[in-house]
This record gives structure tokens, C-alpha cells and sequence, in this order.
């Protein structure tokens, strides 16, 4: 491979390795941290199954076959947060961000899927 390529390579996955690294942080805290206070739903079960959800969500976000429905359920799941946030009268324009950076790290990784 030649370095130009390895640049491509590495800034391509660059944004999918970064929002990543956000969602297994969230998954994480929610299962080992299940007893969650001040959120919408705050049962413990809901919690962990919410933390399952975002793991599973992020492994099929970087497998190339699955990307776009680990694309969906990660987007999805982060605009039922912009919601909540609206909601509860909260800044939500950083998770509106994280839904719009999800999509486009999806598109930059794989382009001619969209068309």
C-alpha cells in the first residue's frame, strides 16, 4: 500500500472510530450503571437492555454489510434522545450533532450507497 492510501484509509475510518468510541462509552455506563437517576425511564433493566442495544448497534455500524442498519438504530437512537432533551428542556444540540456525525461518518466510509 502506498501512504496515500493508508491517509484514505485512516481518515475514512477516523470519524466512524471516533462517534464510536462515544456510543461503547455510553453503552458501558448504562450497563454498569444501570441504577441511573433523572433520566425518562429509569428502571434498571430498561437500562441495561438500552446498553445491549448500543453495543450491538455499534458492531453493526462497523461490519460493511450491516453498516447502514447499525447506521439506522444508532441514529434512531440518538433522536429519541434529541427528543427527550426538548422534552426536558435541555441543550440538545450536541446530540443532534452526534446524530448528523453518525450519518456522515456512515456516508464517508461508503458514498455510492446513497445515490
Amino acid at each position: 500500500m502506498k501512504l496515500r492510501d493508508i491517509i484514505i484509509l485512516i481518515l475514512k475510518w477516523l470519524p466512524t472510530v471516533a462517534i464510536s468510541i462515544f456510543y461503547i462509552l455510553n453503552a458501558v455506563d448504562k450497563i454498569i450503571d444501570s441504577n441511573q437517576t433523572e433520566k425518562v425511564i429509569s428502571n434498571s433493566s430498561v437500562m441495561i437492555s438500552t446498553g445491549i442495544f448500543l453495543l450491538v448497534s455499534v458492531i453493526l455500524f462497523f461490519y460493511h454489510k450491516t453498516m447502514f442498519i447499525g447506521t439506522f438504530l444508532l441514529s434512531l437512537y440518538m433522536t429519541l434522545i434529541v427528543f427527550i432533551h426538548i422534552y426536558k428542556d435541555k441543550p440538545f444540540e450536541v446530540a443532534a450533532l452526534i446524530v448528523i456525525s453518525t450519518i456522515f461518518a456512515c456516508y464517508i466510509r461508503n458514498p455510492k450507497q446513497f445515490n
